[in-house]
């Protein structure tokens, strides 16, 4: 059975760090019981969710993406560009060590929501989270593992992924990259047909694909359609409380796999 590893949220996530939205109150609780339900929807979708280490102390802990990738049998540690995040990756490390060799980024900053993979490729995003000492050292790290590391673009968003997200190959075969055109060109990325989300719904260019399934934010009902009449089997999760925090569907957790 595939790997899923995801982390408590923290009493302390309104203390989170923000670039793009104003600070508003988030219920803590009722965030805990939305990521407890996007755990049990990776459940049904035949993961085995593993908590990783609690961090209580650290507001954005829950957000596991940023400091790690699984790559083919392989775990990457990677270097958060919040200097409030550093002290995350030694317990993210220490709850992956055991089910992976791991692999450090050790110059630089990388953060996991900026890494796109399409194939063999991982696509990073220049963004204020990741830089290009960042990319580099990842660079370097994925030539020896078998994986090409492209530098991206985007503008008005946190991460690269907040803009585009691989969806997976459609009921035609043909590989769907879902983005936002306002903040990510899809001409940069090769072997794949963009599809934009509605104009409305920019939440929605963050989905997961999960085994068979594709999980989105719930409230995207117009790209929801446009996907299911492509094949797609989807997945809405309420993810409302932990939007508040600038989540997406594939921050919290980090899914063994090809994706």
């Amino acid at each position: 059975m595939p790997k899923a590893f995801t982390r408590a949220v923290s009493p302390r996530l309104s203390e989170c760090e923000l670039t793009h939205q104003d600070r508003v109150a988030i219920a803590c609780a009722k965030a805990d019981a939305q990521h407890s339900a996007y755990e049990r929807v990776l459940e049904q979708a035949g993961y085995e969710v593993i908590r990783l280490p609690d961090l209580p102390g650290h507001p954005d802990g829950v957000f596991v993406e940023d400091t790690a990738l699984l790559l083919d049998g392989h775990a990457v540690i990677l270097r958060p560009g919040a200097k409030s995040r550093a002290a995350e990756t030694g317990s993210t490390a220490a709850g992956l060590e055991e089910h992976f060799p791991v692999h450090r980024v050790t110059r630089g900053h990388v953060d996991g929501g900026d890494v796109l993979r399409i194939g063999n490729s991982l696509y990073v995003g220049l963004s204020s989270r990741t830089d290009l000492q960042g990319i580099d050292a990842l660079r370097a790290i994925g030539c020896k593992i078998g994986f090409d590391v492209v530098q991206a673009e985007l503008k008005d968003c946190l991460h690269l992924k907040t803009g585009a997200t691989f969806a997976g190959p459609d009921q035609d075969g043909v590989p769907v990259l879902v983005y936002d055109p306002r903040s990510i060109d899809p001409c940069q990325f090769a072997d794949v047909e963009p599809m934009p989300v509605d104009s409305r719904e920019s939440a929605a260019a963050n989905c997961l694909r999960a085994a068979n399934r594709l999980i989105l934010p719930a409230g995207n009902p117009r790209t929801v359609e446009r996907l299911q009449e492509r094949g797609f089997e989807v997945v809405e999760v309420d993810v409302s409380e932990l939007q508040k925090a600038e989540a997406g569907v594939t921050c919290m957790s980090l899914i063994e796999g090809r994706r």
